[in-house]
């Protein structure tokens, strides 16, 4: 993958032909890693238009001084050039936390995390200095562990997301196209009017960008029914020509450990395969898991993968808007 911006120490990696990307940035003292931010392409964007429609809807400014929003709350961090943005100050990047603290950032499709007044300019392209072992296309969707009931509302009251796909209650919940997101856990109604169903794969996708995160699958409740706390609990890329067996074969010569449950110990791979109670395949559908060497999962998927049923998880018939 090219690197095609730079923020200060972090690095925007191109997802195809971008803009989209995956940004790594080096965790601070203390800090474990995760999968800190996702995001969601808005046309015709602006950041005034923007945040004046979050504060309708009682989001409130972050405080003076804060490095990112609390529950509820927006974030204009106006980058400059240190942090590849426009010296002038003209480039201001608008990050929200939804009610369980999970943070998106609300940018223009064209967003590359470059300079100018909407972060679109990347004039300089670092590529990768030999070929990867397979290429990757597209972004396809976030899982979300969510903690606060009110989570899933809050998403579809500023974007009006409806499902496209059910893996057994859960909905997919689209975003444009075949990305989409899922939330597990507490973060609010299902199709069957429950609290979201614990665990299994699948996930959400949004807008041009994202980071490296971490978090064991599930939902429920932990020790002594405290709610789990909330993350992102994985990211997943689309490819053409997807072949589960393929890519297995080539994350292990390359030095994963192939394992036949899931696992967030760092450097494996697995497959689960999606069942027709889930939404899945007769057989079951494969969905394919990675770790990195810091344990952040990201799944590999077909660049048709919607979610749903089918060998590829393409087959998404069009559902009933909620």
């Amino acid at each position: 993958m090219p690197i095609q911006a730079r923020q200060g120490p972090t690095v925007l990696l191109r997802i195809g032909a971008g803009p989209k990307f995956l940004a790594l940035r080096p965790a601070a003292a203390g800090e474990a890693p995760s999968i800190s931010a996702f995001g969601i392409a808005v046309e015709n964007f602006s950041v005034d238009r923007a945040t004046a429609a979050l504060a309708a809807r009682d989001v409130s400014a972050a405080p003076a001084g804060a490095t990112k929003p609390g529950p509820k709350q927006a974030l204009v961090h106006v980058r400059r050039a240190d942090e590849g943005g426009s010296p002038d100050g003209s480039t201001r990047d608008l990050f929200v936390a939804d009610p369980s603290g999970i943070v998106f950032q609300l940018h223009d499709p064209g967003y590359c995390g470059g300079s100018g007044a909407l972060g679109t300019m990347c004039s300089s392209v670092d590529a990768s200095p030999k070929p990867g072992i397979m290429a990757v296309k597209d972004m396809s969707h976030f899982t979300i562990a969510a903690s606060d009931p009110t989570t899933v509302p809050f998403y579809l009251d500023l974007f009006g997301f409806n499902p496209i796909a059910y893996q057994a209650a859960t909905p997919a919940w689209g975003v444009g196209g075949v990305h989409f997101l899922m939330f597990i856990g507490g973060g609010g109604p299902t199709r069957a009017g429950g609290a979201g169903r614990p665990g299994g794969p699948g996930g959400g996708r949004a807008g041009a960008g994202n980071a490296p995160g971490r978090g064991a699958r599930g939902g429920g409740r932990g020790a002594g029914g405290a709610a789990p706390a909330a993350r992102i609990d994985h990211a997943c890329m689309g490819m053409d020509d997807f072949d589960p067996a393929v890519v297995t074969k080539r994350l292990v010569g390359y030095g994963l450990k192939e394992q036949q449950g899931q696992s967030r110990d760092p450097l494996v791979t697995y497959i689960s395969l999606r069942m027709p109670d889930r939404g899945g395949a007769e057989g079951g559908t494969p969905e394919l898991y990675f770790t990195d060497p810091d344990g952040l999962a990201i799944q590999l998927q077909d660049v048709t993968y919607c979610g749903g049923g089918g060998i590829l998880g393409d087959v998404c018939p069009p559902l009933p808007p909620l």
